[in-house]
């Protein structure tokens, strides 16, 4: 079979709709996602009683399952006892779970690197705990734990195409609903893989020029 561009160009504009809900679901969950690595990771370094336990049985319940699982109990399981949510918001918050567990250990590891001699100097400044958390130790965890946090946020766009599962107009699901129609297989995957390379690199990008900034004021 032969390679049809022309093809690509008629379904651009579908491809690009697909794109940009990838975008969306991607970006909505990589915020939460951090939201939840702060806190729990901030929970777990801290040692705070309960809370520390409850976040470490949420890691490992969402790290040992895999992330199909969890988007069909999310969907369709939840609905069961009440609580309904659209293909979106259900695609947001798997991706938000299943990224911020993933987020919790990177901060975690990130707060362990922070020396013990800045908390010493934060007390004798008469800093409260929290004033330690988010002016110290929390800057220098993010810095040290950025490439963690962007392989996370990574692996994150690319699980976005499992949303295609529940019927989600992403990137992946609008190939494949093309794919069933047009049998036109080679031109699609194709098509996806270059788009999906392309939206890591950007990510890729905006994030080592994030952390060439953080790390500036460090270089000498």
């Amino acid at each position: 079979m032969d390679f049809d561009f022309n093809y690509l160009l008629a379904q651009w504009p579908a491809l690009l709709d697909g794109v940009l809900m990838t975008l969306r679901v991607s970006l909505l969950a990589i915020a939460f996602s951090l939201l939840i690595g702060i806190f729990g990771g901030a929970a777990r370094a801290m040692r705070i009683p309960v809370l520390a336990q409850v976040v470490a049985l949420y890691v490992e319940l969402i790290r040992n399952t895999p992330i199909l699982v969890q988007l069909f109990f999310i969907f369709y399981g939840l609905p069961a006892i009440g609580l309904e949510l659209s293909l979106f918001w259900s695609g947001v918050f798997c991706l938000s779970l299943w990224a911020g567990a993933y987020q919790v250990e990177n901060m975690r590891g990130g707060l362990a690197t922070v020396e013990h001699k800045m908390r010493e100097a934060s007390m004798a400044l008469s800093l409260k705990p929290h004033q330690y958390l988010y002016l110290v130790a929390l800057p220098i965890a993010f810095r040290t734990s950025l490439p963690a946090v962007l392989n996370t946020a990574i692996s994150l766009l690319k699980n976005s195409s499992y949303l295609q599962a529940i019927g989600l107009a992403e990137l992946t699901f609008v190939a494949v609903d093309r794919i069933a129609t047009d049998f036109r297989a080679i031109e699609m995957f194709s098509a996806i893989c270059v788009m999906y390379l392309t939206l890591v690199a950007i990510l890729a990008l905006l994030t080592g020029r994030l952390s060439a900034h953080l790390q500036r004021p460090f270089r000498h």
